[in-house]
């Protein structure tokens, strides 16, 4: 930010080349303080700034040629503990601005990020409308000045400009992180997911590793059913007999005929038994053991010497017929509703190798986005919207046209960074469903811990991952009643409108309303604001179970409590006077007040 000419960048921040620097004032302020671009690049650039609405603009940067174009600037780091973007993991504190750029592409993150102050107040939001192509962007704090520098550069042309959405209105950081999403969906327009991705899952990974076959996934499917879940995702095995975690038999991608001898057969048992049935896919990878493997390592990106496979080039279309080949089967021979893809962020190779004559593709990213496209036409040729699961670190909108589904990056048996993934994604997923990571526990743990997992992902879609059969009744009754929850509510903690806070603190409360109810998160002791216009639930995973309410109005109030299996607790009128109320809420319990 400044009041006149931009400010001096460090002396190791300088644009490679010749480069011509020119001032572009966004006629947005903060403190009073004018907010200007300082734009770079090695030729002029037109530069045009669209008011979007108070306090947010879109600017475009385009250049008479095609050449790398930068934008930067700067403001007061003041109060503003935190610099949140997707791929900032356990890190949200502020960066140092001489940390190495990241780059986001197709493949892996997304070109966003907020800096946050002490009140969830966006300081200033940020996004490149570039969903496909690379953009790098620096983040941080400026040591010299205090201040906060930001810049974001992308090879751009009179036709691919360089995009960027500035919003400085102030407003709760999830709010401006959701314009961001409705602005990516006018750029990459999708239909409506399926709804059938947005009801709970049961997958087989952390239950049965590579050890799935028929009998053993058929085992679990009618208790999961008559759990609430819909889906059944079978992971990693189906493939093959070897159990080593390894991918060195990956590729070829046909049925294990001892585990798996009449797959179609099985599938439809377990469509009889009410699940759609997903089949897992590491999309990259073809295993160095396969007889397929030969005919593809003239075509590799790279080889991955710890997975004992090498990452296929999407770049040419013998490549991507292969794959798509494939893949389609699970589909239109085998009868399944849809894929989980896995791995996609693997195709971002630094330095791929020259592209060879058969190639059709000007970069490893253009023939990504065609390979998906193209398995995504052949699963639709059945005739309906296939089901298709992506994860964490894959989550550009340049992929929503792709998929239906999103999941939380693995993070077993840690409630906490499960809900911190699956927040994240919450703010940025567009028209996706958000799914949590698969959830497992020690077979001896207590009841309200388990429903402590289920509720630090109640904004997402649960995925189950544990042995139904060897639960303990008590076990049975905490999955029945928050499954049967979430899927009851599923429209308010799904799609309504999403408020978590303080993500320095990795969101101790979250919270999701529409008109008439709203849905708390209570993650951490901290007091709740009971809405005098709608219903409140409030859902404990804390173990203090002392929960402060904060009443503006006096009014009496029927505030029923139940327990981690839904049992009822007490069952009271309560009398709400405007400050401070204590009311107990047991660990994995919640509270509804009529």
């Amino acid at each position: 930010m400044t009041d006149g000419a931009p400010q001096p960048w460090q002396p190791h921040d300088r644009p490679a080349g010749e480069v011509r620097r020119q001032p572009v004032p966004t006629g947005l302020a903060r403190d009073g303080v004018s907010l200007t671009l300082e734009v770079t690049a090695d030729q002029e650039v037109t530069a045009e700034v669209v008011s979007v609405e108070p306090g947010v603009v879109e600017v475009r940067l385009t250049p008479a040629a095609t050449t790398v174009v930068r934008a930067a600037w700067q403001l007061p780091a003041t109060a503003a503990p935190t610099y949140w973007s997707p791929d900032s993991g356990e890190h949200r504190g502020l960066p140092p601005f001489w940390r190495r750029p990241r780059t986001s592409a197709l493949e892996k993150g997304a070109p966003v990020g907020s800096l946050i102050d002490i009140a969830d107040r966006a300081v200033c939001t940020f996004a490149a409308g570039e969903g496909v192509r690379p953009v790098a962007v620096r983040t941080g704090v400026v040591e010299e000045t205090g201040d906060f520098g930001f810049w974001v550069e992308q090879t751009a042309d009179p036709v691919s400009e360089l995009r960027l959405r500035l919003d400085l209105s102030g407003r709760h950081f999830a709010e401006t992180l959701a314009g961001v999403a409705d602005w990516w969906s006018t750029l990459y327009p999708v239909e409506p997911v399926p709804s059938a991705v947005r009801r709970p899952a049961y997958s087989t990974w952390y239950t049965m590793q590579q050890h799935v076959t028929a009998a053993t996934i058929e085992r679990q499917v009618g208790p999961a059913a008559e759990l609430g879940c819909t889906m059944i995702i079978v992971d990693d095995g189906w493939h093959s007999t070897d159990r080593g975690r390894g991918y060195g038999l990956v590729g070829e991608w046909e049925p294990s005929p001892a585990a798996f001898p009449d797959l179609a057969a099985h599938v439809a048992a377990v469509h009889d038994a009410g699940l759609d049935y997903l089949l897992w896919y590491a999309i990259p990878f073809v295993g160095r053991r396969t007889e397929l493997y030969s005919r593809v390592e003239p075509y590799l990106l790279t080889f991955r010497e710890h997975l004992d496979a090498g990452v296929v080039d999407p770049r040419y279309p013998f490549i991507r017929t292969l794959i798509t080949d494939r893949l389609s089967r699970a589909v239109t021979e085998w009868g399944m509703d849809g894929l989980k893809i896995d791995f996609i962020d693997q195709f971002a190779v630094e330095d791929p190798p020259p592209a060879g004559p058969e190639a059709d593709c000007g970069s490893v990213t253009e023939g990504v986005d065609r390979l998906l496209a193209e398995l995504h036409d052949r699963l639709r040729s059945v005739g309906r919207e296939p089901m298709v699961e992506l994860r964490q670190p894959y989550v550009s909108p340049g992929l929503w046209r792709h998929a239906s589904m999103i999941r939380a990056g693995d993070c077993p048996l840690s409630p906490t960074q499960n809900r911190q993934r699956t927040v994240d994604l919450r703010l940025i997923a567009g028209p996706l469903a958000v799914h949590a990571d698969m959830m497992m526990w020690h077979p001896t743990e207590r009841p309200e811990q388990v429903a402590v997992q289920l509720i630090n992902t109640l904004f997402a879609v649960p995925q189950i991952s544990v042995d139904l059969t060897e639960q303990t009744p008590e076990q049975l009754d905490v999955l029945r009643f928050w499954l049967a929850f979430v899927t009851e509510h599923a429209a308010v903690l799904q799609q309504g409108a999403f408020r978590p806070t303080r993500p320095d603190l990795r969101y101790p409360l979250v919270s999701a309303a529409d008109a008439d109810l709203e849905i708390v998160g209570r993650y951490a002791p901290l007091p709740i604001a009971v809405p005098a216009d709608r219903r409140l639930i409030i859902a404990n995973a804390d173990p203090s179970t002392e929960t402060t309410l904060v009443s503006h109005g006096e009014r009496a109030v029927l505030a029923t409590v139940r327990d981690c299996r839904g049992q009822d607790v007490s069952r009271t009128e309560l009398r709400l006077v405007p400050g401070h109320q204590i009311i107990d809420i047991p660990v994995g319990g919640l509270l509804s007040i009529e």
